[in-house]
């Protein structure tokens, strides 16, 4: 679009998502950083191959977070009784009564939303990583995404858990799960996968393919 006055090309510019600044971006080398030079938010980082390695670690993701729900979380001993529960088992505990809420709130936004967000990842950029045109209504679905991200809270419920150990660490022997080591994990391939998620470029990518 241009300014019918001035003639002036808005196309290129882009705005910081922290502080509104406004950038003309210039081409920017694959594995080089482009960061606002108010608040030092990276604005872009394209990489090689940043696709594939997206699909196969959000695989990865999708796949630890099942193991996670499903297998034993934690193992709790105390004046010799053992309580095994899995992910679901923390979510459903509160079904009963005056905190079905809870209940909702803890299996949205710790296993439903981040599994929600894997699949929008998949659905958006795998037909891209294969050479192949954008899924139907990839712009959408990415939108989506972009909206969920802030609620989709696995980092914060394992910092949570693990103050919740130290806690009862002397009222109860504690026993970690292999879902326990799933979820963390799960965590720290989320973080290295969003290293790659230039969401600049996948968007100048989805439109050039889309066109």
């Amino acid at each position: 679009m241009s300014d019918g006055k001035a003639g002036v090309d808005l196309s290129d510019l882009i705005a910081c998502p922290n502080c509104d600044a406004l950038y003309r971006m210039p081409a920017i080398e694959n594995g080089a950083r482009a960061r606002c030079l108010r608040c030092h938010t990276v604005l872009t980082a394209p990489h090689d191959t940043a696709m594939t390695r997206i699909v196969m670690l959000a695989t990865t993701s999708f796949i630890l977070m099942v193991a996670a729900v499903f297998f034993p979380f934690l193992e709790l001993t105390a004046v010799g009784r053992t309580q095994r529960s899995s992910l679901l088992d923390v979510a459903l505990v509160f079904a009963d009564g005056p905190f079905l809420g809870l209940a909702l709130a803890v299996g949205a936004l710790v296993i439903f939303l981040p599994l929600l967000r894997l699949t929008a990842v998949l659905y958006v950029i795998g037909p891209m990583a294969l050479g192949w045109r954008p899924a139907r209504h990839a712009r959408a679905v990415l939108r989506f995404d972009e909206r969920i991200r802030p609620w989709a809270m696995s980092e914060v419920f394992i910092v949570g858990v693990a103050v919740a150990l130290i806690k009862i660490a002397g009222l109860a022997h504690v026993s970690l799960g292999p879902a326990f080591w799933a979820f963390a994990v799960l965590v720290l391939i989320n973080t290295y996968k969003d290293t790659f998620m230039c969401r600049l470029t996948l968007w100048k990518t989805l439109e050039l393919r889309s066109a």
